[in-house]
């Protein structure tokens, strides 16, 4: 008999429970994120409960390392659950490594119901059938039901007497099963094409996933099952599961899967998957979510940036979309340059102040050396300088080096405008230097008035009078705003590499 504390009591009617059911054997993936990411806007939106459930049964393969990503990859986008491994709930435990006594005691009732059977088949008889189908060129597959005649007796009493064994689950034979998905609508599946009578505990009592997912379902209330549709194919077995037990099963919904440009499943061939690639890439967890969020499901026409308060309030199953959703890259990367310029500039610089510091930008070794106070103060002055030109935090710290350290110089070419000669740059150079001090002190506004006045007062065009200046000044053509670089150089420093410039470029004349 099943304890009665274990019995569910809920009803369909009553709150919305929705789970997301990772096993740790991996690092959190862009798929798996969307699936929890769509239960978790789905309890939100309909005022339910979100759960968290660590389905751990796969030894082989588990690491506690898996955990603490997991955990960490949701801190950081924000998705806190509301029933979980680490904060408990009605249901506890949620880890299914803890709760070998509950499917091992449901697993002995689907015995009672004679809706499942012991086996003893040895792996070496298992392998003999496979390796014997496959020198016939049979098209049969999977178990051969040998047990499946054992009598009852028989196979409780050798059970009983310690023969290894393991408890299969007895498919219905020449049945059809069918389910309703609330996005594919009603599915029929043939129980031929289902692998046949699949092991429900292992000779080790550890569950398989079917038995543990379907039990924990039950027992956890779960209303609704929102995953990928990988998934489907396990469906028509789950379902079986619950009629054996006597259950209804949850409401189904099957997502679209989510595919490269090239129409094939997204994988590490594509580019990033793992959050912790796009982390370290320098993605945000606002753009992550908010482009996720879309992969297969509308929201409002023609709005595009939504925040997470807002995609739980909008959130609906009936706007999930049948049709894969194909991961866009530069969509992405769109989503992000929005994000990072809506950050206030102190905000932005803490982002990415991790970034710089792995990059060395205050020191030369590598990973290890912070800013000090000043170092701080002028990494956060230089953001407003290249906020509009950067997709990722990681592009950050290779636009702002200049600052940090004297840049080298590139060739004399690079410093001449265009119709123009050596002597001439020269010129314009050192005709620069008396800028410096006035625009080292002046606003972007009062400093462009007075570098075209100057200009024009020089008889000189105000592009060429800049270029040979920007170049020594950041070693480059192409760079942050020239006036706040010298606002954040000092009149002093930038002369000092204007200096260098002009002697540079003496000695190439």
């Amino acid at each position: 008999m099943l304890a009665p504390e274990m019995t569910p009591c809920y009803t369909p009617s009553m709150i919305t429970r929705d789970r997301y059911a990772p096993s740790p054997t991996g690092l959190q993936h862009i798929g798996g994120v969307r699936t929890a990411l769509f239960n978790y806007l789905f309890a939100k939106a309909s005022g339910g409960t979100f759960i968290l459930r660590l389905e751990d049964t796969d030894r082989s393969r588990f690491d506690t390392a898996y955990v603490q990503n997991l955990y960490n990859t949701f801190a950081w986008l924000g998705l806190h659950w509301d029933e979980g491994p680490d904060i408990g709930g009605p249901y506890a435990p949620y880890i299914q490594s803890e709760r070998l006594a509950l499917y091992q005691q449901y697993a002995l009732d689907l015995i009672d119901k004679d809706t499942a059977y012991y086996c003893f088949c040895s792996p070496e008889r298992l392998e003999t059938v496979r390796s014997d189908r496959e020198a016939a060129h049979s098209s049969e597959t999977g178990y051969d039901r040998y047990c499946r005649a054992v009598k009852r007796e028989d196979a409780a009493r050798r059970a009983a007497d310690g023969e290894p064994c393991v408890i299969r689950l007895k498919i219905p034979l020449d049945h059809t099963t069918r389910f309703h998905d609330h996005l594919l609508g009603d599915i029929e599946w043939q129980n031929t094409d289902i692998n046949p009578d699949p092991v429900l505990l292992k000779s080790d009592g550890f569950p398989t996933y079917h038995l543990a997912n379907v039990v924990d379902d039950h027992l956890m209330g779960i209303t609704h099952v929102l995953r990928a549709q990988e998934w489907l194919s396990s469906t028509p077995l789950h379902v079986i599961l619950y009629q054996s037990f006597g259950w209804n099963p949850p409401t189904f919904c099957h997502v679209p899967m989510v595919m490269g440009q090239d129409g094939k499943k997204l994988s590490k061939r594509h580019g990033a998957t793992s959050v912790d690639e796009f982390r370290r890439q320098g993605y945000l967890p606002e753009a992550l979510i908010n482009y996720v969020a879309l992969l297969g499901a509308s929201y409002t026409e023609g709005k595009d940036l939504y925040t997470l308060e807002e995609l739980e309030a909008c959130f609906s199953i009936e706007k999930l979309n049948k049709a894969p959703a194909i991961f866009d890259y530069k969509k992405l990367e769109w989503y992000n340059g929005q994000y990072i310029r809506m950050k206030s500039d102190e905000d932005l610089a803490a982002l990415a102040l991790p970034h710089a510091i792995d990059a060395g930008l205050f020191g030369q070794n590598k990973n290890n050396a912070a800013p000090d106070k000043t170092q701080r103060r002028i990494f956060t002055e230089a953001i407003p300088l290249i906020k509009e030109r950067v997709s990722f935090l990681h592009e950050i710290p290779e636009k702002l080096r200049y600052l940090f350290a004297e840049p080298s110089l590139p060739q004399t070419s690079e410093f001449v405008p265009k119709k123009m000669d050596i002597a001439k740059t020269i010129e314009l150079l050192e005709l620069s230097r008396e800028l410096l001090e006035p625009l080292a002190s002046l606003n972007d506004a009062d400093a462009e008035v007075f570098i075209k006045a100057y200009a024009e007062s020089h008889s000189v065009k105000l592009g060429d009078l800049m270029m040979p200046l920007r170049v020594a000044l950041t070693g480059a053509r192409v760079s942050p705003p020239l006036f706040g670089t010298v606002r954040i150089l000092g009149a002093q420093v930038s002369l000092v590499r204007v200096e260098r410039a002009l002697a540079a470029l003496h000695a190439a004349t």
